[in-house]
């Protein structure tokens, strides 16, 4: 049964076709697979000017870069004088294959197939006629976004690159900070119509290979038409998608990617994304920066202790101040009741009613923020804050003490490094204000207990989502809870990675 006890849907069979395209290795063929296509290009190329030893290059513009294709192909076709004066085509296609064409790579294809697929990854072919063979050539354009600063995890001390939308250049950045030759790249293919290259990185002889094991299968098991977006990876590789929670950590910084993979984690990059995924993800990942290995021990302690403060703050402040009012008067000191009584006496709504709207509030200011362009986005902040703030206090329609809890607990939400965990945060504060307003301390304890219980329900590939919190059956971090020990005493690494070589420094 679904929601609402309707009949759950039996969604049709989605059978997958091998191969593709079952057609014959021709390049008349080929040509019928891209009928309709205005970039797709077809060129008769004579050896020798001889019209008896044609040969077909196919290519896709855009795919491929035109200067590579005739440096590479076409200028050797018609000056390399052993391909000029070969005996027959056999002898040409043998010399093509061995060096005479000047491309860095060249594959023998026998099926349509991956010569289909080749023309779209960029490269150019060029067909045997009278025979079902092609040679592929490597004529990729490559254009891609350049290396950029990361923005949405700026580091004062750390490296200034980040990962952009090219699988080679994101591989490339994580090849240079981790130079072991036991860095491994799979690489498997996702999405039926879209064909997206995913590649997971490990270190061999570090990470566990169950883990590893893991996270290909589940990759393997995707079976959707595109991975184009990030939602399409990670709510079909977690664990759990009946949650508010995120269950898979990402990052645009290659060190931080990189120092995942040190751990003992498994990385997953995505062709088109310029984010990393590592696995497993725990609590502790979601209020980790970049930063924390860069400054002493006594700073980063501090910080990460003040964000899991802030983090109690954001969730049980709004409801704590509707169960004090409302029914605990006496947690409140006596001055501050009084002026909170003051301020209300002219309030037609109930305390929970103001906490609830002013969240609302909140929220939909800090959507239209985000949505709107960044010149007119700060403007209807600037405008909501002083039409929602100062112009509802004046109005008698919420009362200022409301306003300062909503305002104190929206920025300490923004404490958290990770806006998929602070989004989750969001709705359990809602959910933990309408209990502190209708049952008071009780409930708020009791919607404690609740989150408690679902977070401890979670796991990431067989670890616990409450780590480093969670004993792990006894394989409790070391050095990396709350209050982070100094980098030369932590000498090993996570234990609940099961990692292969636990030793990390001498």
């Amino acid at each position: 049964m679904g929601f609402f006890g309707a009949p759950k849907r039996v969604p049709p069979p989605h059978p997958r076709r091998e191969p593709r395209y079952n057609i014959p290795l021709t390049a008349d063929a080929v040509s019928q697979v891209f009928t309709g296509c205005a970039d797709f290009n077809r060129r008769t190329v004579y050896l020798n000017n001889d019209p008896n030893r044609a040969v077909e290059l196919l290519f896709i513009a855009g795919q491929v870069r035109n200067e590579r294709v005739c440096d590479y192909i076409l200028r050797p076709l018609s000056q390399n004088e052993a391909l000029r004066t070969a005996p027959d085509l056999d002898v040409a296609f043998d010399l093509m294959e061995m060096g005479g064409l000047t491309a860095l790579t060249v594959q023998r294809r026998e099926t349509a197939d991956p010569v289909i697929m080749d023309l779209i990854d960029g490269s150019a072919v060029l067909f045997y006629p009278g025979k079902e063979l092609a040679l592929s050539f490597s004529a990729g354009t490559e254009e891609k976004r350049s290396v950029s600063n990361p923005e949405n995890e700026p580091d004062v001390k750390g490296a200034r690159d980040s990962f952009v939308e090219s699988i080679r250049t994101n591989t490339s950045l994580v090849r240079r900070r981790l130079r072991a030759p036991e860095l491994r790249v799979s690489e498997q293919i996702v999405g039926r119509q879209s064909l997206t290259p995913v590649d997971v990185l490990y270190l061999d002889g570090i990470t566990d290979p169950e883990l590893v094991s893991q996270v290909q299968a589940r990759l393997e098991d995707i079976d959707i038409d595109a991975l184009l977006m990030t939602g399409n990876l990670e709510q079909y590789i977690a664990d759990e998608s009946r949650t508010a929670f995120p269950l898979t950590v990402y990052t645009e910084r290659p060190d931080r990617f990189a120092a995942g993979l040190a751990e003992g984690r498994v990385g997953v990059l995505a062709d088109g994304l310029p984010i990393g995924w590592l696995f497993p993800a725990t609590l502790d990942n979601f209020f980790r920066t970049g930063q924390d290995r860069s400054t002493s021990w006594a700073v980063a302690s501090a910080l990460n202790a003040l964000r899991y403060f802030c983090m109690l703050i954001t969730l049980f402040l709004p409801g704590l101040y509707a169960a004090a009012v409302l029914f605990h008067p006496e947690l409140i000191p006596v001055k501050l009741a009084l002026s909170i009584i003051e301020a209300k006496a002219d309030v037609p709504f109930s305390t929970l009613a103001e906490v609830l709207v002013m969240l609302l509030a909140f929220e939909v200011l800090q959507e239209a923020g985000l949505r709107l362009p960044a010149s007119v986005g700060q403007t209807v902040s600037i405008l909501g804050g002083l039409v929602v703030g100062s112009a509802a206090v004046e109005a008698r329609l919420v009362s200022p003490a409301v306003l300062v809890v909503v305002a104190i607990a929206g920025i300490a939400g923004y404490t958290a490094p990770s806006q998929d965990f602070a989004g989750a945060l969001r709705i359990w504060r809602f959910l933990l204000s309408v209990l502190g307003g209708l049952f008071g301390l009780a409930g708020l304890v009791l919607g404690g207990v609740m989150l408690t219980f679902r977070l401890a329900a979670l796991s990431s590939f067989g670890v616990a989502y409450l780590t480093p919190f969670a004993s792990n059956a006894g394989k409790q971090r070391e050095g990396h809870t709350v209050i982070r020990e100094p980098l030369p005493h932590v000498k090993t690494r996570p234990g609940y990675l099961n990692p292969r070589n636990r030793r990390n420094q001498g």
